[in-house]
C-alpha cells in the first residue's frame, strides 16, 4: 500500500510539474512570443525524440524569448521593430543590451525558423526550389553533403544554414552560438541547430549521425514556401 500510495503521489507530482513546466514556457511578457510547435512533439520520432523537442522548445527557446523581452524593457521604440530589422542593425541597439539582444534575439530567430522547416511529412524539393538546388549545388545529394560537412565542422555550439538572396541563389554557411545571417543582411532559407541540446539525449556526441538523420524530418513544402517569399522580398525570420 505504501509503495502504491507513493507511486500515485509521485505520478501526480510529476504530472503537475510537466503541466507547470509547459505553461511556464508560454508565459513570456513583452513584444516577442514563443511560437507553438506546428506539430506534436513526438511526430519527428525516431529521428528526433519527443523529450528533446519538449526541452528544446519549452526550455531553451522560451528562455531566449524571455531574456530578449527583459532586455528590451524600457526600450519601447526598439521593441516595436521587427526582429529581423533589429538583428540587421545591431549598432542601433544600446551598447548596454546589445550582446543580450544579439544572443537571445538570434536564438529566437533561429529557433522560430527551425520549427517551421521541420515536419513529419516533408516530401521532396519541387519546382523552382528544386531547380535552384540543382543549379547551385549540383543536386540534393551534393547539398546534403556540403551542409552536413559544414555542420560537422562547427566548433562547439552553433548553426549551419542555407541562405537565399533576392534572386533565389543559395549558399551554405555556418555561425557560432546563436548568431544568424540576418545580422549580415542575408535571409535564411533553412538551418539546423548543432548545439548539443538539439541532439544529445538521443545521439550523445554523434553529431554526424544527427545531421544525417535530420534530413528525414525536413519539410520541403515549408522550405519551398520560404524560397518563394525570399524571391518576392517577403521572407522575415
Amino acid at each position: 500500500m505504501l509503495n502504491r500510495r507513493g507511486f500515485i503521489i509521485g505520478a501526480a507530482a510529476l504530472s503537475t510539474y510537466v503541466i507547470a513546466d509547459r505553461s511556464w514556457a508560454q508565459a513570456t511578457q513583452g513584444p516577442f512570443r514563443l511560437p507553438a510547435l506546428p506539430y506534436p512533439a513526438n511526430s519527428l520520432e525516431p529521428h528526433i525524440d519527443a523529450r528533446t523537442m519538449e526541452l528544446h522548445h519549452d526550455r531553451h527557446h522560451a528562455s531566449y524569448v524571455n531574456k530578449l523581452n527583459e532586455a528590451l524593457r524600457g526600450h519601447e521604440q526598439l521593441a516595436q521593430r521587427p526582429l529581423e530589422d533589429i538583428l540587421a542593425n545591431l549598432n542601433d541597439v544600446p551598447e548596454s543590451i546589445r550582446t543580450t539582444v544579439r544572443n537571445n534575439g538570434g536564438g529566437h530567430a533561429n529557433h522560430s525558423m527551425f520549427w517551421e522547416v521541420m515536419g513529419p511529412d516533408g516530401g521532396q524539393p519541387q519546382g523552382e526550389l528544386q531547380a535552384a538546388i540543382e543549379r547551385d549545388f549540383g543536386g540534393l545529394d551534393q547539398l546534403q553533403q556540403r551542409f552536413n560537412d559544414a555542420g560537422s565542422s562547427v566548433f562547439g555550439s552553433g548553426w549551419v544554414f542555407v541562405t537565399v538572396d533576392g534572386d533565389g541563389r543559395l549558399a551554405v554557411t555556418t555561425r557560432p552560438n546563436q548568431d544568424t545571417p540576418l545580422s549580415d543582411g542575408q535571409r535564411v532559407l533553412f538551418g539546423n541547430d548543432v548545439w548539443e541540446h538539439a541532439y544529445y539525449l538521443k545521439y550523445q556526441n554523434r553529431r554526424d549521425e544527427y545531421l544525417k538523420n535530420w534530413w528525414n524530418v525536413v519539410n520541403w513544402k515549408a522550405i519551398g514556401d520560404r524560397y518563394n517569399r525570399a524571391k518576392s522580398g517577403d521572407l522575415g525570420l
